[in-house]
């Protein structure tokens, strides 16, 4: 059996309009791509995202910090109910083989780091722009558009596939 490329997309509980449009468009070409979306489940950015890989028939993943499936947005196919907050920013992250952040603030800032410590690549969506004190490369490549920041992720991620 084969096993679909999982691409995480981390944002924001909240966002401006902008940012929720792309990441419906982020959403919707992971879908077309035939990838699986897997994000943390509930508002903003992650439900935007989830709306557009549902929109064309995509699966979404939604690793919630809560107990109850329930809470999941509705667009998400399969809820995982976690109950460890947010601490399951880290699942969010390990299941995907690469990262799109869309936006964020200090929870997408966390996932970031989890994903780089991991070795995931991480696609940057008007999010955080890092650098360490030396300037040494931190592997996360800035996209401008939502068609480049998947296309970057999808290259990335079918790259770090067994």
């Amino acid at each position: 059996m084969t096993q679909r490329l999982q691409i995480s997309v981390i944002g924001a509980g909240e966002g401006e309009e902008e940012i929720l449009r792309d990441a419906e468009q982020v959403g919707r070409r992971i879908a077309e791509a035939g990838a699986v979306l897997v994000c943390g489940g509930r508002g903003g950015v992650m439900e935007a995202a989830s709306r557009g890989a549902s929109s064309t028939g995509g699966t979404v993943v939604g690793v919630l910090p809560t107990l109850s499936p329930a809470d999941a947005n509705p667009y998400v196919t399969y809820a995982i109910a976690t109950g460890v907050g947010e601490a399951r920013n880290l699942a969010v992250v390990a299941s995907g083989e690469a990262v799109i952040a869309v936006g964020g603030e200090w929870g997408t800032l966390s996932e970031i780091a989890h994903a780089r410590k991991i070795g995931r690549p991480v696609v940057a969506l008007h999010s955080w722009t890092l650098a360490n004190r030396t300037g040494t490369d931190l592997g996360i490549v800035e996209a401008e558009t939502p068609e480049e920041a998947v296309d970057t992720a999808l290259s990335a991620g079918a790259g770090a596939q067994p």
